[in-house]
């Protein structure tokens, strides 16, 4: 039988505070630690590997308990290299890898006893990174918010749950303790959680990025490959209703010529990732808000605490 998620990370709850680009920060991790569950952040979300360092410090100037890096293990993100030696330096208690192969971070931290667990969207993937020596999946289904899966979450854990005998984490669509056991029910081992934790006080965005969250509803939420060449799920913002959600010049390309794709996709990725950092940031006329189906749920901006309180009892 598998270890269970607690025992090998070491929390309370079998609850991830999910990897948010612009968003984590160390003061949502060390209140979410806090508070009994366990929480990622991007390394992306530090312009340096120096800085990356010093936050992963900071954290545990604060607190002993376990949390992750997340790592972009493809070639749009330059500073992967840097940042994976950071983590194996630092020995952060587990590794969240995303959008491409996880093979060297597998082969650098599983040996230093950091658990890896890797993003996948359907089944194919899954048996990849298992035949590599992760320690789980993040199972990503249609409900999440950024780069989401394409199959609901209950067909996906239940279809890993048959042929994996790793860790499942299913994410996507999780707002409140009901959401937490109906994935738990599924068949998945943990959940993550993210689109809740940008209406934190705590979260690093803007006011008006944080109100959207609270102003729109499930309806308003949309699919659009023009920022990363990935699906990526976005409120339907005026913008982003006048740029549209198809695919682009670029984007045909790319599906054309796969010599080409993995150069194409990086230029969309840091064209794309530079606006949602503009939106974030700042009020702009170019708003673009990563979020997924879940901001139904909220109500108001509140600590992270208590967000967490609604995910526990």
């Amino acid at each position: 039988m598998k270890q269970s998620f607690t025992d090998i990370i070491q929390c309370e709850h079998p609850i991830i505070m999910a990897p948010m680009f612009l968003v984590s920060n160390v003061e949502m991790i060390t209140e979410a630690l806090a508070a009994g569950i366990t929480g990622a952040i991007p390394a992306l979300n530090y312009r340096t590997t120096e800085e990356l360092a010093r936050a992963i410090d900071s954290i545990r100037e604060i607190s002993d308990k376990p949390f992750g890096i997340n790592l972009i293990v493809n070639k749009s993100n330059v500073r992967y290299k840097s940042q994976l030696k950071v983590c194996i330096e630092k020995k952060v208690d587990f590794i969240i890898t995303s959008l491409g192969s996880p093979r060297e971070c597998i082969e650098l931290a599983k040996p230093q006893g950091i658990p890896v667990f890797c993003d996948v969207i359907d089944l194919k993937y899954a048996k990849i990174v298992q035949e590599l020596g992760a320690t789980g999946v993040i199972a990503v289904g249609s409900g999440a918010g950024g780069h989401a899966g394409n199959l609901g979450s209950k067909d996906l854990v239940t279809t890993l749950n048959k042929e994996l005998d790793i860790l499942i984490i299913s994410a996507g669509g999780i707002a409140t303790k009901k959401d937490v056991d109906q994935h738990l029910s599924f068949g998945a081992d943990a959940v993550s959680v993210g689109t809740v934790f940008i209406a934190s006080d705590e979260a690093g965005v803007s006011k008006n990025y944080k109100q959207a969250l609270v102003d729109y509803g499930a309806k308003d939420v949309v699919r659009t490959t023009k920022m990363s060449g990935s699906a990526l799920t976005v409120i339907n913002t005026p913008y982003v209703q006048s740029i549209g959600t198809k695919a682009t010049f670029l984007e045909r390309l790319m599906h054309k010529n796969k010599w080409l794709k993995k150069y194409i996709k990086m230029i969309i990725a840091i064209r794309g990732l530079k606006a949602i950092e503009n939106a974030a940031n700042k009020a702009t006329y170019k708003t673009v808000w990563v979020a997924g189906p879940v901001i139904e749920h909220i109500r108001a901006i509140r600590p992270v605490r208590e967000i967490v309180q609604d995910l526990i009892k």
